[in-house]
């Protein structure tokens, strides 16, 4: 029997995207890599813990869940997570940023200054720019400042930004008018939290960077892993968490934290048998896996 592995997630690194396995290590995923693996027979989609713990019952879970946690776990994680704003005293400096997916998607958001521009990687932005820095606090209040006055929304679904991805501008400075624009509003309100710094417009493109550019549009996407199933796809494009895949049935996206939970092992075969979602028309010694 093939060994079983467990992945941890996507994780994008200087290098690029890599997926990440239980015991550390590392695929690259780099572009026309053949991305091929198999759901164990007779699997179950189990939890995986909360905050480097193991989950205490092994709890089953959805396999249609993005997050591969059980409710007890799910509160743990919660319970010291500044999304959650469950955390008011970190001391770390935090950015507040505008990221761009697609036309009318603009989001708010926060991130600590240290991590960088990891956490717009993480999420898909096509594009951003930093809005400010300062105390966690400050940034929340202008994170919801902007979400009040401005009507601008700190999500945007998944399942909008993966439809458009193949039909963006292809002019970089097409792509940052909205960025802009909303950057000059923002700056410009009255209210802003004193010990947080303004930051200057600078627009961080990264569809060089997603391979989003000539990017073929998407038939459907990834709806669940099933024991037995098998994901086969040549990469041609990996954004946020997500991975579009180019099959016999055209290119089809996975969302990578799918794979969380489940024992997978090398494919045995090429074809796509996992349940896949169609989108509806639009306007317009092994080392691992793979």
């Amino acid at each position: 029997m093939a060994q079983a592995w467990r992945c941890s997630g996507l994780r994008w690194s200087a290098g690029g995207p890599v997926l990440v396995w239980d015991g550390g290590r590392r695929s690259a995923l780099t572009s026309g890599k053949r991305v091929a693996f198999g759901v164990a027979e007779g699997g179950v989609r189990t939890c995986v813990g909360a905050r480097g713990h193991a989950c205490p019952t092994g709890a089953a879970v959805s396999a249609r869940r993005t997050a591969a946690r059980c409710e007890e776990c799910a509160r743990l994680d919660r319970a010291h997570s500044v999304a959650a704003d469950t955390i008011a005293d970190d001391p770390r400096p935090y950015h507040v940023y505008l990221a761009w997916f697609g036309p009318g998607m603009v989001k708010v958001g926060i991130t600590a200054e240290e991590r960088g521009s990891a956490r717009l990687l993480e999420q898909g932005a096509v594009c951003f720019s930093w809005l400010g820095v300062g105390p966690l606090m400050a940034a929340r209040r202008t994170e919801e400042l902007l979400r009040a006055a401005l009507r601008v929304p700190d999500r945007i679904p998944y399942a909008e930004k993966r439809v458009v991805r193949a039909v963006l501008p292809e002019a970089a400075a097409d792509r940052a008018v909205e960025v802009a624009e909303l950057h000059a509003r923002a700056v410009a309100l009255p209210v802003w939290p004193e010990s947080l710094v303004r930051e200057p417009l600078r627009v961080v493109d990264h569809v060089q960077v997603f391979g989003l550019a000539g990017l073929p549009v998407a038939v459907g996407e990834v709806g669940e892993l099933v024991a037995g199933g098998v994901v086969s796809g040549e990469l041609v494009a990996a954004a946020g968490p997500d991975l579009h895949l180019a099959t016999g049935g055209g290119v089809v996206v996975l969302d990578t934290r799918l794979m969380r939970g489940w024992g997978l092992v090398p494919a045995v075969g090429v074809e796509m048998t996992v349940p896949v979602r169609e989108f509806k028309e639009e306007a317009g010694v092994q080392d691992g896996l793979f």
